[in-house]
């Protein structure tokens, strides 16, 4: 029965090993496994997803293999109460709901009765105190007042009474998305992909790999062999679009701007406002202590990966004529500026926190989508990650 679990997983390209699976075997059968679809549920995440990614796929599988499981009339119903569900009930139904039950004539009788039902009933019913449906006195449906019975479905209000001796309807898990907006855990987890680790400096960390294999060519004589700590070299600077249109975006921004901090060493950011000109800044409350882009371009190399943050959402003349700026007085157009960037740096993105179904209505997110070469991706988890793969591999593109 678990074993389908286990290949439709693999099936799907998860993951998962043979030692997870004995595990989740052996959990199952000790008291650890617990008898619901829901306890087997996060038995089985625990033991078989090794990483937040995957929750999604998990999710949706085990949703699709429940259903392949849950019988679809009384010609898949056993003709004998299964022991499993006998047992389950002596342990978790209390005196009173087992004095309900006998008073209702027991719990075979039960039984039997749920097997007639769904031969005889061909429609849905409401209300009454026979048939299986939603209201009403009747031990089988939902949402009714019966002191015992299987709870058949789920009423549109959720719980219903709660009263059921077993809860008998097919777990619906739903798929995980991962266009959700960021917080600063994932966006950790998302930006941890642009790490570039490398051995260099003192020999002080232990390589277990090469002591193991020098002590066994000495004849198990130990020899401990030493390493170069790994240290992320990567060298990241970001350019965020501050003010106007972006006041909305604040929060998000800041979250992306700690866990930026926390993931990079090498790490300078500065401030423009809707489009990069003659000048940045880096505190926005002393906006008049301007440093000039000329400088920033020869400042930092193009070794650095560059993060422009905006929503691209302005008039066009911003970007395309000279004088076109609101705030200041611009001898050059912005794209300008921008190619110029785009020369010095060849592994560039511009993250942007609008939605990206609306980035085709506004006519400056266009051009400056087509100026970065699609490389313009939404501030999601999923377009992070993408933005990510496209600081190493300018291919990787976002299409709306």
């Amino acid at each position: 029965m678990f074993l389908s679990f286990f290949l439709l997983l693999r099936r799907n390209a998860l993951p998962v090993t043979l030692p997870e699976y004995l595990t989740l075997l052996d959990a199952a059968r000790s008291e650890v496994g617990g008898v619901t679809i829901d306890d087997f549920y996060f038995l089985s995440k625990t033991a078989l997803i090794k990483h937040e990614q995957h929750l999604d796929v998990f999710d949706k599988l085990f949703g699709e293999w429940v259903a392949g499981q849950v019988p679809a009339g009384a010609d898949s119903l056993p003709a004998i109460l299964p022991d499993w569900l006998r047992n389950a009930l002596e342990q978790n139904l209390s005196d009173d709901e087992k004095a309900a039950l006998e008073a209702a004539g027991g719990l075979d009788e039960l039984y039997d009765r749920l097997r007639s039902l769904m031969d005889e009933q061909k429609e849905r019913h409401e209300g009454g105190n026979k048939w299986i449906g939603t209201g009403g006195t009747s031990p089988f449906g939902t949402g009714g007042y019966a002191p015992e019975g299987f709870k058949m479905g789920q009423s549109e209000n959720g719980a219903g009474q709660r009263k059921a001796a077993k809860v008998w309807e097919q777990r619906a898990y739903k798929n995980l998305d991962d266009s959700v907006e960021l917080n600063t855990r994932n966006m950790k987890m998302a930006l941890r992909r642009l790490r570039l680790l490398t051995r260099e400096g003192a020999e002080d960390e232990l390589d277990i790999d090469e002591t193991i294999a020098e002590t066994s060519r000495n004849g198990g004589i130990l020899d401990v062999k030493l390493q170069a700590t790994r240290k992320n070299r990567v060298k990241v600077l970001l350019l965020f679009d501050v003010g106007g249109s972006m006041d909305e975006h604040i929060d998000l921004c800041n979250q992306l701007f700690s866990a930026a901090k926390y993931q990079f060493k090498h790490m300078e950011f500065l401030y423009f406002h809707n489009c990069v000109y003659e000048t940045l800044w880096k505190d926005n409350t002393r906006r008049k202590d301007r440093l000039p882009t000329w400088e920033v371009l020869h400042k930092y190399n193009k070794e650095y990966k560059v993060i422009f943050v905006g929503d691209a959402a302005m008039s066009p003349y911003e970007i395309t004529e000279p004088r076109g700026s609101v705030e200041h007085y611009n001898e050059e157009a912005g794209q300008v500026w921008l190619d110029r960037f785009k020369t010095q740096y060849p592994h560039m993105v511009w993250l942007n926190p609008s939605p990206s179904g609306y980035w085709q209505y506004t006519h400056s997110t266009n051009l400056l989508r087509e100026w970065s070469g699609h490389r313009m991706f939404p501030l999601t988890l999923g377009g992070l990650t993408q933005a990510m793969k496209s600081l190493k591999n300018p291919k990787v593109t976002f299409e709306v």
